[in-house]
């Protein structure tokens, strides 16, 4: 009889952020519950777990340097809390009016919009936000034929198609391209919102299709003067706690930090992986949660992989500002604002912390958090923090009353680390998974480069690859 050791596969997942902690999870949970002789090894880069996701703790404040919540509506990160027991830590964002700004004006959000798209005719005739003659040339929609394009296209050219530059620039352009820090009329449609395509293609008129389509919305209170539930979830002390439960709860010895791979070679069925510290790791299969740059530079031997090496990246900042209570001066209720592009504005976004996450704040504080840095706006990026700081007060003290200097500042750089979903983003990762699939079969992309930016996009990620990983090995 074969011995028990000899038949154990391992499986290496490469890259410590959300996706490969949420496969390394998963793989060992799955392993444990079916029997399966499976032994998971992470490797990470860096001296930390969690990638993106950072929390700090300071003076009481709970200030995210990352992803700071996640749609509830997308089920796989308030699943993995509950598989982990940390379901009751919890929150909910309190919901309050977002604004735009256009030429120097905070404008109200028009009430009935869906991602931009008006679908309550009333709130968007009154609104400030355009011109009269850019409603009417949004009033289009109703009677515009579809498209007609067929494959991939442009969001912004879909968009402005439909509803002319004015409601794209001073509305969907803003709510949009914040989520991807994307330029809109690079960006996808068929990779970022493919919602809007099949609306288009089903209803026509993309206003009546979301009126349809989308469910009503609750009045802002109930009954009982309560607000309504907001749609995002974050964890109490901060999104650091989902890493440090997965981190308690991977099986001990099974975490490799500091490690870097140089290369991949293939022997028979298994995968060689050398390491920067001298060693080979042998793999009987490998998910690989890197960015796409890595995933291109690790296959450039092998001649495959190289179309990833084109998708895009951006860099961005985020800019958290405590104050003392006294030092800012809103008249305006609501829990933040975006920036129209036509704005002169280095930010391009400000959340008032304190009041949508009221659990980051201190009593007697305020905590802001402004978000710096754009495709085609990246320079801002690189001055120091001094000369970022000055700028995000200079452009926040332009529509809120600020005295005086924060109490402390925390600024963070993500540099070259967005990916961009260009047009025909879907096509070029097919077409470098079928390459992998061709060399190296047991080799599997996942993360943020690929299929989705959000944390469950990522967490959705790492469980497909240990699904298929799974089914190959046993």
């Amino acid at each position: 009889m074969m011995d028990m050791n000899e038949q154990r596969k391992k499986v290496v997942i490469v890259g410590g952020g959300i996706t490969g902690l949420s496969a390394a999870f998963y793989m060992q949970k799955e392993a444990r519950e079916k029997g399966l002789p499976l032994d998971v090894l992470l490797v990470e880069a860096s001296s930390r777990l969690g990638g993106k996701i950072q929390t700090v703790k300071r003076d009481g404040f709970v200030i995210e340097r990352g992803p700071d919540s996640f749609l509830i509506r997308k089920k796989s990160v308030g699943t993995l809390a509950k598989d982990l027991g940390i379901e009751d830590e919890l929150v909910r964002n309190a919901t309050g009016q977002a604004y735009v700004l256009v030429n120097n004006e905070l404008h109200p959000i028009p009430g009935g919009s869906v991602m931009g798209i008006p679908t309550e005719v009333g709130p968007f005739l009154k609104t400030g936000l355009f011109s009269w003659a850019g409603k009417l040339r949004a009033a289009g929609d109703f009677v515009l034929p579809r498209s007609g394009i067929q494959g991939d296209q442009s969001l912004g050219g879909f968009f402005r198609r439909r509803f002319g530059g004015e409601v794209v620039d001073h509305l969907i352009e803003p709510l949009l391209s914040g989520v991807y820090s994307g330029d809109i009329d690079h960006m996808s449609l068929e990779s970022t919102f493919p919602q809007f395509y099949e609306v288009e293609k089903k209803h026509r008129s993309l206003i009546l299709g979301m009126k349809k389509t989308t469910p009503k919305q609750v009045p802002q209170k109930d009954g009982h003067g309560a607000k309504r539930e907001g749609a995002f979830h974050t964890f109490r002390h901060g999104l650091e706690t989902l890493v440090e439960a997965i981190e308690q709860q991977l099986e001990p010895g099974s975490v490799l930090k500091g490690v870097k791979i140089e290369a991949v070679k293939a022997d028979g069925d298994k995968t060689l992986l050398n390491m920067n510290d001298g060693q080979t790791i042998e793999a009987d299969a490998v998910i690989l949660t890197t960015g796409h740059e890595m995933a291109g530079r690790l296959f450039a031997p092998h001649g495959i992989l190289q179309e990833l090496r084109e998708i895009p990246t951006t860099s961005v900042a985020t800019v958290a500002l405590a104050f003392p209570e006294e030092a800012v001066v809103q008249d305006r209720e609501g829990t933040g604002f975006l920036v129209s592009r036509s704005s002169d504005y280095s930010i391009t976004a400000c959340t008032w912390t304190h009041r949508k996450w009221p659990t980051s704040t201190p009593e007697g504080k305020v905590l802001l958090r402004a978000f710096v840095g754009r495709a085609g706006d990246e320079a801002i990026v690189d001055l120091s923090d001094a000369e970022i700081e000055k700028i995000v007060l200079d452009d926040l003290s332009k529509t809120i009353n600020i005295k005086g200097k924060p109490d402390f500042t925390v600024i963070t750089r993500f540099k070259q680390d967005r990916p961009q979903y260009r047009v025909g983003h879907k096509q070029r990762v097919k077409a470098a998974r079928e390459e992998l699939a061709a060399k190296f079969p047991h080799v599997k992309l996942a993360g943020a480069s690929y299929a989705g930016v959000g944390l469950p996009d990522c967490v959705d990620q790492g469980k497909a690859a240990v699904q298929e990983v799974i089914e190959e090995l046993f």
